[in-house]
């Protein structure tokens, strides 16, 4: 009685070093995915050459990081984030802002791609203002 006591204490000690080995070994796999993650969302973001997977990160100031966004990327971005929200105030019921921020939109890009949309949808919006 008292060896399978033991044994079973054995077996259960046992089990408990597997389950936190297994449990670190899959958190830091977790934390290696995660600063991958970040590094390539960094360098998309940023324009900034990716790092080596085994490297630690450097955290760049926010003020390099705007200064080595080519400037195309950057205009389109601001003409998309303008697209999205003149979209987005459309669709919170503010159709005389959404079709300011379309007009500034047209104003600053003219050739802009989504210059197509940007006139449909005021042309959307003015109706929805007459009717309210």
């Amino acid at each position: 009685m008292k060896s399978a006591f033991w044994l079973l204490l054995f077996a259960f000690a046992a089990v408990a070093v597997w389950l936190v080995w297994f449990g670190l070994r899959k958190w830091q796999a977790r934390q290696r995915a995660e600063e991958e993650r970040v590094a390539r969302f960094v360098a998309e973001a940023g324009g900034v050459a990716q790092p080596n997977p085994g490297a630690p990160l450097a955290v760049a100031s926010p003020a390099a990081a705007v200064a080595a966004v080519p400037a195309a990327s950057s205009e389109l971005a601001r003409q998309k984030m303008l697209f999205e929200a003149a979209h987005k105030a459309g669709e919170a019921g503010e159709p005389a802002l959404a079709i300011q921020l379309y007009a500034r939109l047209l104003a600053r890009y003219p050739a802009t791609g989504f210059a197509d949309e940007a006139r449909a949808a005021v042309e959307a919006l003015k109706k929805k203002l007459v009717k309210a």
